[in-house]
């Protein structure tokens, strides 16, 4: 499936992405499976596994946002997000509260114990990220992250109008 006519030469020929290590795609996934799967040994031990981080990470950002912020910040379809709140809420982590002035909207807070893991738990995630950047400078991991952000943006605004063009 062609998302757009190409406005100017492909890099490659199609055929090169064909070797998975020649897609960003096939190694950001396993980026992010290795990445998971590592801080789930870690994260555990405290009874939280890599999808309940997610969640955690955002709301230690900022306690008390909405059911749909939440999954906009995490990238998830609110429906995904739905269950998973359900099993934050069943662990004891979060809890769901509606206000007076809108009631369609779900607020979700940590509970006492949730925040308290912030401390536990942000270690294993930075050890891992020194795991994970081992024999690169400062500067290395900048360009990555910056690099990374930039295929980011670039798929988000593509996805945007592959949503609009798609027939209904």
């Amino acid at each position: 499936m062609i998302l757009t006519e190409p406005t100017q030469p492909l890099r490659h020929p199609a055929e090169y992405y064909t070797d998975p290590e020649n897609s960003i795609g096939y190694l950001a996934r396993i980026v992010f499976r290795s990445f998971s799967r590592i801080l789930e040994r870690g994260t555990m031990v405290h009874d939280v596994s890599a999808g309940q981080w997610r969640f955690l990470r955002q709301l230690w950002r900022e306690d008390g946002i909405t059911q749909r912020e939440l999954s906009e910040r995490i990238g998830m379809r609110e429906p995904t997000t739905v269950v998973a709140l359900k099993g934050l809420e069943k662990s004891g982590l979060i809890i769901r509260k509606k206000t007076d002035e809108d009631r369609r909207k779900t607020f979700i807070y940590l509970t006492p114990h949730a925040k308290k893991l912030e401390w536990i738990l942000a270690p294993i995630n930075a050890e891992l990220h020194e795991v994970a950047t081992r024999g690169m400078s400062d500067e290395e991991v900048e360009t990555l992250q910056v690099l990374m952000r930039r295929v980011i943006d670039n798929l988000a605004e593509d996805s945007e109008g592959l949503v609009k063009d798609i027939p209904a």
